[in-house]
């Protein structure tokens, strides 16, 4: 059972046009697992849920129903974060392998990312947190061919830069200091 102190973000669903394809992009590229699958009674159409935690029965839920003739996705993103800026490098070759488009690859200064199109044009963000903060949005180009070493020694330099800087932990008591008694 998942632990929590207040209200927390937990999962997201998404209608699909062709469900069993987007189950299979993202337990491809990001190993997810299906943990169940069936009908709904109240909510009449395919489901299936999807988790990368034994700690949570579901993180995707992917549901069936998206008429083909939807132009555009109404999903803003779908963020997976990683362990690595290596996992980000594989993430993004699998992706592509598996039919992604729009890769492309952003350095938050708080986080580095790379977003691309899921085959039904949803947008997903892959990401690694950094050890700084700086005030969002903040995008700056990132090239994830330089090595690790250079993207960070790149984005501490970027962070300091920027007036709103501060260390994570820093922006973390603040946070703390002003989140609403549990």
């Amino acid at each position: 059972m998942l632990t929590v102190s207040r209200p927390t973000p937990s999962h997201f669903g998404i209608f699909a046009k062709d469900p069993q394809r987007l189950v299979d992009f993202y337990t491809r590229v990001f190993g997810l697992t299906v943990t169940d699958r069936g009908r709904g009674r109240t909510f009449p159409v395919d489901l299936i849920f999807m988790s990368a935690s034994p700690d949570q029965h579901h993180q995707l839920v992917i549901a069936g129903g998206r008429p083909e003739e939807a132009t555009f996705s109404t999903v803003m993103q779908i963020s997976f974060v990683v362990p690595s800026i290596q996992s980000m490098r594989d993430i993004r070759r699998l992706a592509l392998e598996q039919g992604a488009t729009q890769m492309r690859g952003l350095n938050h200064g708080n986080a580095l990312s790379i977003y691309f199109s899921d085959p039904e044009g949803n947008t997903v963000e892959v990401y690694i947190d950094t050890p700084f903060y700086v005030a969002q949005p903040h995008g700056d180009p990132l090239d994830l061919d330089k090595s690790d070493e250079e993207l960070m020694r790149e984005t501490e330099a970027i962070c300091r830069a920027d007036p709103t800087f501060m260390p994570l932990d820093e922006w973390r008591a603040r946070f703390l200091k002003a989140a609403p008694a549990a």
